[in-house]
């Protein structure tokens, strides 16, 4: 039984399948992958390596074959969204649809500050001091938001060679400040003493914090099933780019992690930009000043790309919303050129920045960051949670085992089980700690304001539109 409605069905119609195998690899790169989240874990300490490897086994990879599991088996446009409803009727698939899109607001400016504060490193050690420029950020993080929009509204033909651009220009930097690391190991030795018992995490209030970004960081394959419709042959392509992309992300991380830690020491690591920040010191060290540069110009095309994907696959959501008539019905709108879900697209562009700019109002650059950070990882575990329980739940049916075209866990449904019970776990730990500030916020009760407020008030949003909208389809 599909989850779409018959006039969501005839709507994607027109939409075009253009993403192959490649395509949908360096999305999902582009998608999950972010430089700042191991910068994060540097200035955490190298007890966070242990963290990336627990949440490696715990978290990424149970969800990476849910992910599979759900999207070999409905590959409908949508994705949680419409396996939520699948699973637990039209509400609960509104909760986690929209929550689902109301977490961009709060993640693109985190993304985009974090982007364009990498983007300072272009100039090399001369324009580095511009990462602390508040003006500087949020010029350069609202023209990175109007190149992903105008991109993705063009069409999808056209959106995902960013994407890809994203994937690639995303890597090949961390490989490279993984290559300068080794080669100052080498000559020099690490300026961090790397010992196992150092690399056991120490659970202070930072440590408690970073935990939820740490899984968040892990998050974003399921971004791309969102398109189903508009990848070839998404029973195919999902299983094997969706795990060929994990095992690189994952490596990543921990890899990049350990670089970052072997050229700064961990206190003095930039938790937005601090990948940059280590390759700047790596290249000059090796005299070698173009590096850094040459790393700086392919991140700001990769951070290009992950906001890019974020707008390419979250917007899908609301489009299918739209067509449901639990958003207003512009959401479901398809530009007559293009082909694509433009009021969306525009939609999340718009609240986006207005959210980029209340979230500088007294507070100093990294407060700001951190608040737009957690309230992210809240409101996109919501639908986490839905997501994981619906595996458990569509387990059950008969199609499971009748559908050969899926990709399905392996172990039965003990096996879905286990996965989900790990997910549905980890995200609820995660939603819990974000709650908790980090050790230098000055203000904690004022923090912990900020981001209920924002949480509450983002969830009753949707149901006041969720129930104005089922008022009028009852009418109708």
């Amino acid at each position: 039984m599909s989850g779409v409605t018959p006039e969501a069905s005839g709507a994607t119609r027109v939409l075009r399948r253009v993403m192959g195998f490649w395509d949908v690899m360096l999305f999902c790169i582009a998608s999950v992958l972010g430089p700042r989240w191991i910068a994060a874990a540097a200035r955490n300490g190298q007890s966070s390596i242990s963290l990336w490897i627990l949440a490696a086994l715990l978290f990424f990879v149970p969800t990476a074959y849910i992910i599979v599991e759900l999207s070999t088996r409905f590959p409908e446009e949508g994705g949680l969204y419409v396996w939520t409803k699948m699973a637990f009727g039209d509400f609960h698939g509104f909760v986690a649809g929209w929550t689902y899109w109301i977490y961009t607001v709060f993640y693109f400016p985190g993304l985009l500050m974090a982007s364009a504060a990498m983007s300072a490193y272009v100039g090399g050690a001369r324009s580095a001091w511009l990462a602390q420029n508040r003006s500087f950020l949020l010029g350069t993080s609202f023209a990175l938001l109007l190149v992903a929009v105008g991109l993705n509204i063009v069409g999808l033909h056209i959106g995902k060679w960013l994407q890809n651009a994203g994937g690639v220009g995303t890597y090949l930097p961390l490989l490279m400040i993984v290559g300068v690391a080794l080669v100052l190991w080498m000559r020099h030795g690490s300026v961090t003493h790397f010992t196992l018992a150092a690399m056991v995490p120490h659970w202070d209030w930072d440590t408690v914090n970073f935990w939820p970004q740490i899984a968040f960081a892990f998050s974003g394959l399921e971004l791309v099933s969102a398109m189903s419709e508009e990848v070839q042959n998404p029973q195919r392509t999902f299983p094997r780019a969706i795990l060929a992309s994990g095992g690189l992300i994952a490596f990543i991380y921990i890899a990049g992690t350990a670089a970052v830690l072997t050229i700064l020491p961990s206190e003095a690591v930039d938790p937005k930009s601090g990948v940059f920040q280590a390759l700047a010191e790596g290249s000059t060290v090796l005299r070698v000043a173009a590096l850094g540069v040459i790393a700086a110009l392919f991140m700001t095309v990769g951070n290009a790309g992950g906001v890019g994907s974020t707008v390419a696959g979250v917007s899908r959501i609301p489009f299918i919303v739209g067509i449901d008539r639990y958003l207003p019905a512009a959401f479901g709108k398809i530009h007559p050129r293009w082909k694509t879900p433009y009021i969306s697209i525009l939609v999340q562009a718009c609240v986006s920045g207005a959210i980029l700019l209340v979230a500088q109002i007294n507070e100093n650059m990294r407060g700001a960051y951190q608040i737009l950070v957690d309230a992210a990882t809240i409101l996109y575990f919501i639908p986490f949670l839905y997501m994981y329980a619906a595996a458990i739940k569509l387990s059950a049916r008969p199609d499971r085992l009748e559908n050969r075209d899926a990709a399905v866990i392996p172990g039965g449904r003990l096996g879905v089980c286990i996965a989900g019970g790990l997910g549905l776990s980890i995200v609820s730990a995660g939603i819990a700690l974000s709650f908790i500030p980090p050790g230098d916020t000055s203000n904690k009760f004022l923090f912990d304001a900020k981001l209920l407020a924002g949480t509450v008030l983002s969830v009753m949003l949707g149901l006041v539109l969720y129930y104005r909208g089922a008022r009028q389809k009852a009418a109708q």
